[in-house]
Order: C-alpha cells, then sequence, then structure tokens
C-alpha cells in the first residue's frame, strides 16, 4: 500500500471516534497495553509531559512544544484531531511524520491491528510512541484524545501532568457532573509527578487535591500562581488561560532540571505556529471582509470565542456553522448571537450533523439561515453577500474548520 491507501485503510477499516463516535470508544485500556507489549513498550523510551482537559489542551501543548524547541530540545508533538493531513497528529521540533514511517508501521503490525480488532486512536498512540522512542527525542507532549484515566495515552509515566481546565464535552463518555468529568481527567496524575492544573474551580478543585495526594504528587494551580502573561501568536483572548498554565508548567520543568531561558519562553510563545504548525486557534485567514476560523465546539469553549467576537468591530456578522450529530445543541445555542446571519453546513464526515435539521433546531430558538451542500459553499456565500467591514465567523466543529483552511 501507499501512503494514501494506508490511511484510508486506517479510516475505514478501523473504529475511529472522530467519524463514527460512541461505537469507537473503549472502556478500558486492555488493547493500549497489549499493544505496548507488542511493540516492546516504546512509551518508556522517551520522557513525556501528559496533557489533558476539556479546552485548551491543543494549544497548551503546542505552546510548550515551541517553548521547548526555542530552548533548543528534540520535541516530539502528539495532539488530535488533524485538519488537513493524518501525519498532522505526530510531529517533532514541527515536522510532521514521515509517509514512509507510517506505511512500515502499518504494514509492520496490521496483522495484529486485525487480530486484536484495535481502535483508530489506539493503533495512532502506537505509532506515535514508536516513532519518538526511535527518534530518540529529548521529550515529547503528548495530548490526552479524550478524559484521562482511559485514554490510550495513558500509559505513559511523564515528567510533568497537566490539566488545563474542566468543562461539559463527552458527558455520554465522561460523566455529566464537574467533579465527574474531573475525576476522569485527574486519572493522569501519577505518583510522585508533578501536576499543574490551568483553572480553580470550586466544583474541582477538591477532586485534584484529593488524587494528588493519593499519589503524593505536588499540585499546583497555575491561575492562583501566575500574575503575568507574555505576547502569543495564538492571538485567542481565550489563550490568557492556555499562557498561565504554560508559565506554571515551565516552571515546574525548570525546577526539573531543564534548561528554558527567558527569552526561550518569549521566542517560544510568539513562533507557536511556525514552531509546530498549529492552526485553527482564532485564525484570521481572510480581511476585508475579516474572516476568523476557530475549532472551539462545546459550551466553555464557544464561551470564549463569542466573548472575543463581542470584542471585534464589524457592521455585519456571519456565523458559518456546523457540528456533528451528537452534539449538545442544547447548550451552546444560547451562546450564539441572535443578531448573526448563519449558514448552516454539514462537515464532511460521518458524524455530521444534517444542515437542515440544524437550521430546523436554530429556527426553534431565533437564529435564521440558510442550509448549504458543503462548508466550502457555504463560506463561499458569505463571502459573497459580506461587505469589506462586515466579520465572517467559521466553527462549530473541528471538522468545519478543516475544510476551509
Amino acid at each position: 500500500m501507499n501512503y494514501q491507501d494506508t490511511v484510508n485503510w486506517m479510516f475505514q477499516q478501523l473504529p475511529m471516534y472522530q467519524n463514527k463516535g460512541n461505537s469507537a470508544f473503549k472502556k478500558d485500556l486492555t488493547n493500549t497495553i497489549k499493544l505496548a507489549q507488542h511493540l516492546g513498550h516504546p512509551e518508556d523510551g522517551f520522557k513525556s509531559i501528559h496533557v489533558g482537559g476539556t479546552n485548551g489542551k491543543g494549544s497548551t501543548s503546542h505552546m510548550l512544544a515551541s517553548i521547548l524547541q526555542e530552548a533548543g530540545y528534540k520535541v516530539g508533538l502528539y495532539t488530535s484531531p488533524h485538519l488537513k493531513d493524518f501525519r498532522e497528529r505526530i510531529r517533532i521540533n514541527g515536522k510532521v511524520i514521515s509517509k514512509q514511517f507510517v506505511i512500515g508501521f502499518i504494514k509492520r503490525n496490521q496483522t495484529f491491528f486485525e487480530a486484536n480488532s484495535l481502535s483508530f486512536f489506539e493503533m495512532t498512540v502506537g505509532m506515535a510512541f514508536d516513532y519518538f522512542a526511535k527518534q530518540k527525542v529529548d521529550i515529547a507532549v503528548v495530548e490526552v484524545g479524550m478524559g484521562g484515566r482511559l485514554d490510550s495515552t495513558n500509559t505513559i509515566t511523564p515528567e510533568l501532568s497537566v490539566i488545563t481546565n474542566i468543562g461539559f464535552d463527552h458527558t455520554q463518555f465522561l460523566g455529566n457532573t464537574l467533579e465527574a468529568i474531573a475525576g476522569e481527567k485527574a486519572g493522569i496524575i501519577k505518583e510522585k509527578i508533578p501536576v499543574v492544573i490551568g483553572e480553580t474551580h470550586s466544583e474541582t478543585q477538591s477532586v485534584f487535591i484529593d488524587k494528588a495526594n493519593e499519589k503524593h504528587a505536588e499540585v499546583y494551580f497555575a491561575d492562583q500562581l501566575i500574575d503575568e502573561t507574555l505576547e502569543s501568536d495564538l492571538k485567542g483572548a481565550y489563550q490568557v488561560h492556555n499562557k498561565k498554565t504554560v508559565l506554571q508548567s515551565i516552571k515546574v520543568l525548570k525546577a526539573l532540571g531543564y534548561s528554558i531561558a527567558d527569552k526561550h519562553i518569549k521566542e517560544g510563545l510568539l513562533n507557536v505556529m511556525a514552531n509546530t504548525g498549529l492552526q485553527g486557534r482564532w485564525q484570521i485567514i481572510g480581511n476585508a471582509p475579516k474572516i476568523v476560523a476557530d475549532t472551539a465546539h462545546n459550551k466553555d469553549g464557544l464561551t470564549s470565542t463569542m466573548q472575543q467576537l463581542k470584542k471585534e468591530d464589524f457592521n455585519v456578522l456571519h456565523i458559518v456553522f456546523g457540528v456533528v450529530n451528537d452534539k449538545d445543541l442544547d447548550s451552546i445555542i444560547p451562546l450564539l448571537p441572535k443578531e448573526a446571519i448563519y449558514y448552516f453546513c454539514k462537515p464532511d464526515v460521518q458524524r455530521g450533523l444534517d444542515s437542515k435539521i440544524l437550521q430546523k433546531t436554530f429556527k426553534k430558538n431565533k437564529l435564521f439561515g440558510n442550509t448549504y451542500k458543503s462548508v466550502l459553499d457555504a463560506l463561499s456565500d458569505a463571502k459573497s453577500k459580506a461587505n469589506k467591514n462586515d466579520l465572517i465567523y467559521v466553527g462549530g466543529s473541528t471538522f468545519v474548520v478543516a475544510e476551509i483552511i
């Protein structure tokens, strides 16, 4: 198989949560542990930072990787999902994994994958860990896929655990209270490994403190300890919280012996996109009219981006919007402005919600707009109707943003 054949096989023959939803979710680490044994435990072959949370874990991971790169370290970065190409999930110093490695890894292990019915995510995590070990990275920043306790990444013993924040997302898997969700996220806290918590909340603070005490781990609440924030090329106002989390994490890493100077922190934050290839976080993709794309897709994330929208100067707001079919629309529709023109679309994945269903649900809530066959069609019409002093916001799902970047 060539690269495209290999990727097609991964997407089509193995369950992938991003496409299929509930049916792809695994409720234990049995397969992950089997795979680690099969691969010779590559997770033990490199140092790591484990980053979980409801929102901001991708931005936080990329910021940490960028700073460590500026400090001269060879840095692995594992994140999900990707926007355009599968290989975006696995990088070293910003460079994506080679097509040859992807092809070879699948070819060598395909029989094992099929025999054990491994999920897309389990297989991809194994690939990332094998790659980082073979490439001898100095440290890898590993983003949790979903939850923490039962996530496939949770076989590593990191130098530092990071939990950005807690909000309502994937409640069908993680629980429907903040305490329950925090308990799942806290599952990445390891014995005597320090943990940084990005945001303090009354409902979850004791969950993290109790778990840290149980694991004899030092716990740091970044928003209580960090006052200053530095400039970054990630411009969303919500990045203030992520920057505090990153700055506290860097303090802990320095205490552990990592050589990171102030200039590395400054340059790392200013060059996140160039160093790591991050896209889709309040990304300006056009001007006159200004076009902003953002991957925020749940209540907490959209709350932040809608607050950012209110600070923008424009005449008319156009919103290109699409979601997946298990999205809790009741929790996000109240966050969206009624004084906008909506362009409803279906992201091109199996889980994409039909645009007419989306339109009907929004209409009940006094939000109006037309439907479109694709994200690109919706954006094209928005561009044709917007004046140069208007603003076009594209979002609702990572998959919507992926189609226009």
